[in-house]
Order: C-alpha cells, then sequence, then structure tokens
C-alpha cells in the first residue's frame, strides 16, 4: 500500500508550521522530520521500481515460455530432423576420420622400408649371379657352400614376402606392359609376335600395390619365322 499521497501532504504542513516557528529547537525538530519523510519516499519509490521491473521480467518469462509450449508438430519434427541431420554428418566425419588414420598406420607399416627393401634386391642380384656362375663340379666339390648361398636366396625371398615385396616373373611371349616391365631393348625374335617378351634379364618386385623395381626385359620388334631364319636351306 503506497502513502504518497499523504507523505506529500506531511511535508507541505511541516513546511507551513516551519515556516511560522522560523528558528529554534522547534524548527530542528521538524526538519528532521522532513529529512525522515523524504528517505521514507525515496525508499518507496525504489521498491516501486524494482517491483515494476521484476513483474516485466516474469511477464517476459512467462511469454517466452508461451511461445515455446505454442511450437507446432511440424516444427519440432523440421527440428528433429535438422538435429538427425548433425549427427549422422558427425558420425561420417569421425568413421572418415578412422579410416584414414589406419591407411596411413597401414602405408607406414607397408612403404615404410622402402628404400632399404630397394638396396636389398642388389644383394638378391649377387647372389642370383653366384648360383648362375656355379658349374657342375664346383657343385660337386663343394656342396655345402651352393647350398648355403641357396639358402641364404630363399632366407631373403621370404623375408621380402612377409613385408608385402613380391617378386614379378615376366614369362617369355608375354605382353610387355609398361607398368611392371622395363624395355631394355627391342629386336626381331624368332615366333615371337611384335610387342612381346623374348628375353628377361632381371626380374621385377612390388612393395604393396606399389612397384619397388620393374623388370628389365627384351621386347620383339617382329617375329621371324624359320623360313626367314634359313633362307638358303629352303632352296
Amino acid at each position: 500500500m503506497s502513502y504518497g499521497p499523504l507523505k506529500s501532504i506531511n511535508i507541505l504542513s511541516l513546511r507551513s508550521i516551519k515556516t511560522k516557528l522560523g528558528s529554534g529547537k522547534g524548527r530542528k525538530m521538524i526538519d528532521e522530520r522532513e529529512e525522515k519523510i523524504d528517505e521514507d519516499t525515496i525508499s518507496e519509490d525504489k521498491n516501486s521500481t524494482e517491483l515494476v521491473e521484476e513483474q516485466e521480467e516474469q511477464e517476459e518469462q512467462e511469454e517466452q515460455e508461451k511461445q515455446e509450449e505454442e511450437l507446432s508438430y511440424e516444427d519440432l519434427k523440421e527440428e528433429n530432423k535438422i538435429l538427425s541431420d548433425k549427427m549422422m554428418r558427425a558420425l561420417a566425419e569421425t568413421e572418415n576420420i578412422r579410416k584414414k588414420f589406419f591407411k596411413e598406420k597401414k602405408d607406414a607399416e607397408t612403404y615404410g622400408g622402402t628404400k632399404l627393401a630397394r638396396d636389398l634386391l642388389s644383394v638378391l642380384d649377387n647372389l642370383e649371379r653366384a648360383l648362375e656362375s656355379i658349374d657342375g663340379s664346383l657343385r660337386e666339390k663343394n656342396p655345402a657352400f651352393v647350398e648355403g648361398i641357396e639358402l641364404t636366396k630363399r632366407e631373403l625371398l621370404n623375408t621380402f614376402s612377409n613385408h608385402e615385396i613380391n617378386e614379378v616373373k615376366p614369362e617369355i611371349g608375354e605382353k610387355f606392359d609398361p607398368k611392371i616391365h622395363q624395355a631394355m631393348f627391342e629386336a626381331p625374335a624368332k615366333n615371337i609376335e611384335k610387342g612381346m617378351i623374348f628375353q628377361v634379364m632381371t626380374n621385377g618386385f612390388t612393395i604393396g600395390d606399389r612397384l619397388l623395381r620393374a623388370a628389365q626385359v627384351g621386347i620383339s620388334s617382329k617375329a621371324i619365322v624359320e623360313e626367314e631364319e634359313n633362307p638358303e636351306k629352303n632352296k
């Protein structure tokens, strides 16, 4: 309950009495009473303002809650669709990151030793040359030595296989494939069609899905039949 008007009347009355009294103790008491009334008036005005602000905030909150309650089924359905789409995108992105991580990990394990494997190929080539140079007499005189070279070669190939390093062995008459073969020369070949392999110098190797070393081969420029090879014999 507000006493604003009554306080205004009291203030006017006090001021009128204060004018009649002039100065003295009575006027001092009236001044103190007037200050007390002013303080009460200010305090009441402040409380009224705070009350109005609280009421406005409460009304605004109630209005917002009412608007939220008035959301239609279609609005809720659309909002749910948007949230579901965001969730599916986040899951897909997480799955892509996981696949990429495992692919990079596998590639590092498979191809991390590419340089070392390429250097070891020359060791294998030397072992093969050593075995090719061994004749029957040397094999009979030093069978253990020959067997040791063969075992070393076999063990090296097994180690390569364990690290997904596989040998590429071209066959005579096989079609030349520039992806895995390296043409060292081209010449006519007996009964070998043009573009086919007629000689293999070194085998190739792959590591995983990549080429480690191409097989070195000779390619037929044209096929030579027996009549063309021995024209005098047919006369």
